[in-house]
């Protein structure tokens, strides 16, 4: 793509959102900017009205864009909570649970808050981006009813004319320019709460495969371990992963149906780990948010994203997939 072209929307917006003040339900935006001058006036406004309304703010960003709005804001970067995305982020499926920490302690009282997050950059990888925008999507479901508006920049001038589309989908709300618009192509709750059923890439014919059942979870654990070690993994990023598969394939075990199947292999970049059954994960938030105290169901899959880079589920017709992985750094 050429430097600075700007992507022009395909899709027909919808009516104007007057006034741009949402009300106290759940406002998901997408703001279209381009470089670096554009977003900074445009957050930097969108963060001191929320200030001047007396709303707690939560800003994730990667480094650059969190730099670049620090030095706009002067002190009043002193009165916000600030996150790096690429390190909250870097796994998609740990980014409800931030934001659910947020709106849980500092909108308790029934006061609005509001934030902005950025889970999408031009060096998203393929695996990545998919399931960053399986997560904007989610973010409508997770929070039903909550005072928040969570705002979400999205470069126009680096980022593929596809992933703007995809911005439409899951967004109710598009700001482009100065006018805010409903979209008409918006992604309807139902929709999002079916099963994700994406394809995955198939695992590689010279993965590892085995049938397991309660019994083997030991073996399992020395058999990551020792390919772990073998990738190159450092230790404390070893034990993470075989934790993680431990917690995911003890779950298949104990919740799944039919027998229960572990693949591993390495790409070349990460140390990869399948764990495949024939039942079907009904909760399309399974793992995105952080179980209630003395709720044992779903710190599995929550352990799991919190530990890896990447953690992609699906769920379909004849059984479904978690697949892990962990990059060697």
């Amino acid at each position: 793509m050429e430097d600075g072209a700007v992507i022009l929307p395909v899709v027909t917006p919808g009516r104007f959102v007057s006034g741009r003040t949402p009300d106290r339900r759940f406002w998901h935006e997408a703001l279209f900017y381009s470089g670096g001058e554009d977003f900074v006036r445009r957050t930097s406004a969108f963060v001191r009205d929320g200030l001047a309304a007396g709303e707690p703010v939560l800003i994730l960003l990667i480094g650059p864009k969190i730099d670049l709005l620090r030095q706009e804001l002067g002190s009043d970067a002193d009165r916000i909570q600030l996150g790096d995305m690429a390190e909250i982020g870097r796994n998609p499926g740990r980014i409800i649970s931030r934001w659910q920490e947020f709106v849980d302690e500092r909108g308790a009282s029934g006061g609005r808050v509001r934030g902005i997050g950025e889970p999408i950059w031009a060096e998203r990888t393929a695996e990545e981006l998919v399931e960053a925008q399986r997560h904007e999507s989610l973010l409508n479901l997770a929070f039903i009813g909550s005072p928040a508006w969570v705002l979400c920049p999205y470069d126009v001038a680096t980022l593929d004319r596809s992933v703007i589309e995809e911005a439409y989908r899951s967004h109710p709300i598009i700001t482009n320019g100065d006018a805010g618009l409903t979209s008409e192509t918006y992604r309807r709750l139902g929709d999002v709460a079916r099963p994700f059923d994406d394809p995955l890439e198939p695992a590689p014919r010279s993965a590892e495969s085995f049938q397991l059942s309660i019994e083997d979870l030991s073996a399992m654990r020395h058999l990551l371990i020792d390919r772990a070690a073998k990738f190159g993994l450092s230790p404390e990023r070893s034990a993470d992963f075989v934790l993680a598969a431990n917690e995911v394939a003890s779950n298949s075990l104990r919740y799944g149906a039919g027998a229960m199947t572990l693949r591993t292999w390495d790409d070349g970049d990460a140390l990869v780990c399948d764990v495949s059954d024939e039942g079907r994960i009904a909760s399309p938030l399974a793992g995105r948010r952080r179980p209630s105290a003395g709720d044992p169901s779903g710190y599995g899959l929550w352990l799991a994203n919190e530990l890896c880079d990447l953690v992609q589920l699906r769920s379909f017709a004849d059984g479904s997939t978690v697949r892990l992985r962990m990059i060697r750094r």
